[in-house]
């Protein structure tokens, strides 16, 4: 398995393991000082794993490969043309 995979699961992980903290401490109460460090605990190997795949260039490059850069100058109006209005309203105000 690939590393990129490896932390995925682990953050699969981590997430799940979170899910149950929550639980847990819906069931026994939070003010308690062994749930206030299982919660700690969780949230820290989080941060952790977080920490980890930023260390890594490759894996801070590879991590959100899905994105896609969008310039934010203006779109030629010419892309337009040939589409419907359907939907955007008049033109030419009411009555055209």
């Amino acid at each position: 398995m690939a590393l990129h995979d490896e932390l995925a699961s682990a953050q699969r992980c981590l997430d799940e393991l979170h899910r149950y903290v929550k639980r847990l401490e819906q069931q026994l109460g939070s003010g308690g000082l062994e749930m206030r460090r299982v919660r700690v605990d969780t949230d820290r190997l989080r941060e952790s794993l977080a920490l980890l795949r930023d260390a890594d260039p490759a894996l801070a490059q590879s991590k959100r490969t899905d994105l896609v850069s969008i310039p934010d100058t203006p779109y030629d109006n010419t892309l337009w043309t040939d589409s419907d209005d359907e939907g955007l309203g008049a033109h030419h105000g009411p009555g055209h």
